[in-house]
């Protein structure tokens, strides 16, 4: 036996195997921790809130979603593609996030010019009333404000991969928004207290974030044109997709939103929640796997054998997930309690669509990663076609119909960026 496990020792893939174990280890187990923090705030909430104010607490967390995605535009792809060039010296990189920085607060502005009067006339629309309406939205200002800056310092860790204390950083975020939200959820069941107590736990992580980050980059660099321009290259391309995939990824929201009933939008929130489990292989591929790729020699066989490894992977472990929420509905279900019972089929149709729209994520995070960007235009017309053609054949003020038409305009979304993805890999020489 000692003489198998010496020999094993030995073995040239040895180090690297036991090198990726304590990697997958220490993230998998922190984002665990972090996801089940998030579950447990998310079903809480579920819980506590009564239908129409959690109808209102999806919508506002879906514009959230929009606002940062708008006020992004591609500048933290832009900031990993150039980072990712000069990750071993802390002057270029604290250049290359000073850049980013300074863009996306300039991009912020446009993003809540944009869509602060959309959110209050959906809410509007839905039943708020003003005094509620702007609640909400002035309850979205923490959670905003952090994210400007959290996902662009996240990216020096990950560049390092100093994992550790980013994970600790997420860990605390997630109990202090479970402790916030335990708080008052019992007292005021409302949707803008439920928005605000996962804000203001963010702006403390970011603090402490900013620990991390300034003693791997350098803090005192200013922002450079020429770095500047690098990213807005790469921002001009991605832009025009990120816009669509701002809408088309939360589709069903605004479909239900204005063409269904409040009660929809709950069922449609709730079921959502459910789908959570799944950020989990979103944020160990964003710690581990993104940043890796970005670092990757420019080798066609290299990012080949990598990018069918990391897709064969995830397509495995996500057919297990949808496998599992088709066989048992019921005992998944009675998590969120009687309000959302009987919807067994909706779930697997939300579950389905979950993973393929986190497998077109991730095939998005992971070619943009190279600097790559597919022709809007092309991405664009493609899928707003497919839109159309759907929307045209189902009926969109039921539940069922929206998470249909999210599902085939997600399939449509995945094969384009995977065969994007795959083309610009082979059109790398040979070397």
């Amino acid at each position: 036996m000692k003489n198998k496990i010496a020999l094993l020792k030995r073995h040239p893939k040895y180090k690297t195997f036991i090198h990726w174990g304590k990697l997958i280890s220490i993230t998998g187990s922190a984002q665990l921790v972090v996801q089940a923090v998030g579950f447990a705030c998310g079903i809480l909430i579920i819980r506590l809130l009564p239908v129409h104010e959690y109808a209102l607490y999806t919508i506002a967390n879906t514009l959230l979603g929009t606002m940062t995605i708008l006020a992004d535009g591609g500048i933290s792809a832009g900031v990993m593609a150039q980072g990712g060039k000069v990750w071993q010296d802390k002057q270029k990189l604290g250049v290359v996030l000073a850049t980013g920085l300074d863009l996306r607060r300039k991009f912020a502005i446009v993003s809540l010019l944009i869509t602060v009067p959309i959110l209050f006339y959906l809410l509007v629309h839905n039943d708020a009333s003003i005094l509620t309406a702007t609640l909400i939205v002035i309850a979205l200002i923490p959670a905003f404000y952090a994210a400007l800056s959290d996902s662009l310092l996240g990216i020096v860790p990950k560049l390092h991969q100093n994992i550790l204390p980013l994970q600790k950083n997420q860990v605390a975020v997630g109990l202090g928004r479970l402790f916030l939200t335990a708080l008052t959820m019992f007292v005021f069941p409302w949707a803008f207290i439920a928005v605000l107590s996962a804000g203001i736990p963010r702006i403390w992580g970011n603090f402490q974030l900013k620990k991390i980050v300034y003693g791997i980059a350098d803090k005192k660099q200013q922002p450079d044109k020429e770095v500047r321009n690098e990213i807005l290259t790469l921002v001009k391309r991605i832009m025009p997709t990120s816009i669509y995939y701002c809408v088309s990824g939360q589709i069903t929201i605004w479909l239900i939103s204005i063409f269904g009933n409040t009660s929809s939008i709950a069922q449609l929130g709730a079921l959502s929640r459910l789908g959570m489990i799944l950020s989990l292989f979103s944020a160990i591929i964003s710690t581990l796997i993104i940043p890796r790729f970005a670092k990757l020699a420019t080798n066609r066989s290299l990012l080949l054998s990598r990018f069918i490894l990391i897709m064969g992977i995830l397509n495995l472990i996500l057919s297990f997930i949808i496998v599992g929420a088709y066989l048992f509905p019921t005992q998944i279900l009675w998590l969120l309690g009687n309000g959302y019972k009987g919807l067994n089929f909706e779930l697997f149709l939300s579950v389905a669509g979950s993973c393929i729209s986190l497998l077109g994520g991730i095939v998005f995070s992971i070619y943009t990663s190279r600097g790559w960007s597919l022709p809007p235009v092309f991405l664009i017309i493609t899928n707003l076609l497919s839109v159309i053609v759907f929307a045209s054949i189902l009926d969109l003020s039921t539940l069922k119909g929206v998470m249909y038409l999210n599902i085939a305009v997600g399939l449509i979304s995945l094969i384009q960026t995977s065969l994007f993805s795959i083309y610009k890999i082979l059109k790398i020489k040979k070397v």
